[in-house]
């Protein structure tokens, strides 16, 4: 008789991350996960227009302690991210090799640029303010000071489509917003979350306060007009938003936001054709900013 016994694998169960906690949704539904074969990997959560406006009331919350924390100590929980980051690489590679239908080692590859995305923005938090502020020329005894501010709630509909998206896509939007002192609401890929639920896992574990970052799973469509519409959200990042006509449409989001005065960053237009290995500028650090201008008189 053979002593060999068969178990079953004990499979996870993803939820979301709201607040520094992992909720179901409140629907209590999922949704079917697949390969890039069709083959099914998990349940995910199927986040609501409720869950979205939980999230937002949690990043709200969150925004006076974050903006607050000084640019040299967001610096260090961004690195402490990739530093957790790096410590489950593993098991990062496996769901973007599974979410992408790529080879363990472009998986790897993916997973390694995200790590270092988290440190290139890292570096970034307490340098911005020499490239967005500075000491202005005015006629008169005064001293004249712009200082950039983080704008506040910023809701981002996460890549959907491209080489990279599931981790690298959503890492190189979320750590820009969060380094300059902005809270977020992440719409995660729809086709692909998982890696985006784990990272959830991560930045519960890295020194990110609750409701920094909140994650939540589900259809687009639902999500984003949620995010585009609600008074409490400062910003919008549409660069998963798609072009075609519906209620995830960019211009229907774009439209949305405008109501409520919000800063939009419009999609690309070709999303299949972002390239998110390539190195990043700028551009999205400054893109959530807002310039607080002061005088003073420069006295005797």
């Amino acid at each position: 008789m053979s002593d060999v016994v068969t178990r079953l694998d004990v499979l996870k169960t993803y939820k979301l991350y709201v607040g520094g906690k992992f909720p179901r949704s409140e629907s209590g539904r999922v949704y079917e996960v697949t390969d890039s074969n069709g083959e099914w990997l998990a349940n995910a959560p199927l986040g609501t227009r409720k869950d979205t406006r939980d999230a937002v009331l949690a990043a709200r919350a969150a925004v006076k302690g974050w903006a607050g924390t000084t640019a040299y100590n967001r610096g260090q929980v961004l690195y402490r991210v990739a530093e957790m980051l790096q410590g489950r690489r593993e098991q990062f590679a496996a769901e973007v090799a599974l979410s992408e239908g790529v080879g363990p080692k472009k998986a790897a590859a993916l997973v390694d640029a995200a790590i270092d995305r988290w440190v290139w923005y890292a570096g970034w938090t307490d340098k911005v303010a020499q490239i967005a502020g500075g000491a202005n020329p005015v006629a008169g005894p005064y001293f004249n000071l712009s200082t950039p501010e983080p704008t506040g709630v910023v809701g981002i509909v996460a890549p959907q489509a491209g080489y990279g998206h599931s981790l690298l896509g959503l890492v190189s939007v979320i750590a820009p917003a969060i380094a300059t002192g902005n809270t977020v609401v992440v719409a995660a890929a729809a086709d692909a979350p998982l890696p985006a639920l784990s990272l959830g896992e991560v930045l519960a574990t890295s020194d990110v306060p609750g409701g920094v970052v909140n994650i939540i799973s589900g259809r687009t469509a639902d999500i984003a007009p949620t995010l585009a519409s609600h008074q409490d959200v400062n910003a919008l990042d549409l660069t998963g938003a798609i072009a075609a006509d519906g209620p995830g449409a960019a211009g229907v989001l774009e439209a949305a936001a405008a109501d409520t005065l919000k800063r939009v960053v419009r999609p690309e237009l070709d999303p299949f054709a972002q390239d998110w290995t390539n190195a990043p500028g700028t551009d999205r650090l400054l893109s959530f900013l807002e310039t607080k201008t002061v005088w003073h008189p420069m006295g005797i």
